[in-house]
């Protein structure tokens, strides 16, 4: 009985900060609709204090700073959006628009024909796709293989034969994928310049020499941290140390 209530309880207590994160983000649109971007920030940051997330939440914060001119946090929200809608063509274009307020201009450097093979073929799916697709083809494997083993047909037995052994090929080739997926994934820490200007040095001190200088808006991979430093790397492979509070992880 204790049980009921106390899960009726938590029911409650969670349509209620529903309800609440609804008038915020209606108050939020409503501020927007008046060119009042300032105030619909607030209101849209107010459920993000709550740890809620979701794509139309970071892309109207996006587009209000967006409209207030804010580089650095008009691609991030886009950004963010856009890792939880992926395939959104909308959040693409504005990000696109955004994207053009920025001042580094960065060539990424050209792919080799693997490379752009393995990123065509790895992007059909991620690591726990590949992962349930190697264990689908395992049983796969074993039914074929139990069915050459027990079979009398010599014509049968070509055919299952076949077939285990291009089930085996294919559990090989999903394992390798979701491998390097998850590799992938595991890497992938993507970051945002928030400072307006900074100087990436070649060692993690106050007094290493500069390599060159990033503007606010550029996305960055982070590769590295050492005490209130990261390491960062462009995609066109220059790379080097900044402080941790010039930049913002997705």
């Amino acid at each position: 009985m204790k049980k009921i209530v106390f899960g009726f309880i938590i029911a409650m207590i969670s349509l209620t900060s529903f309800a609440q994160n609804d008038v915020l983000f209606e108050q939020g649109k409503s501020f927007y609709k008046q060119d009042k971007y300032i105030e619909a920030i607030e209101q849209w940051k107010k459920i993000l204090d709550k740890k809620v997330h979701s794509a139309d939440l970071y892309f109207n914060l996006a587009n209000a700073h967006y409209k207030l001119n804010n580089v650095a946090p008009s691609i991030y929200f886009y950004e963010k959006a856009l890792r939880l809608s992926p395939n959104d063509s909308e959040i693409k274009n504005n990000l696109a628009f955004a994207q053009n307020m920025t001042i580094d201009i960065i060539e990424p450097l050209p792919k080799t024909v693997f490379a752009k093979w393995y990123n065509t073929v790895s992007g059909v799916m991620e690591f726990n796709g590949w992962a349930i697709t190697s264990i689908t083809f395992v049983v796969l494997f074993v039914l074929l293989f139990l069915a050459y083993y027990f079979s009398f047909s010599e014509r049968k037995k070509r055919f299952l034969f076949l077939g285990f052994i291009i089930a085996f090929i294919g559990i090989i080739i999903s394992l390798v994928f979701a491998f390097y997926t998850y590799s992938d994934f595991k890497n992938d820490r993507p970051a945002i310049i928030f400072s307006e200007n900074i100087d990436v040095q070649n060692s993690p001190t106050k007094n290493g020499e500069v390599s060159f200088t990033l503007h606010e808006g550029t996305k960055v991979q982070v590769t590295d941290k050492e005490d209130n430093w990261f390491r960062i790397k462009l995609i066109d492979g220059k790379d080097g140390w900044i402080p941790e509070e010039s930049l913002k992880e997705l």
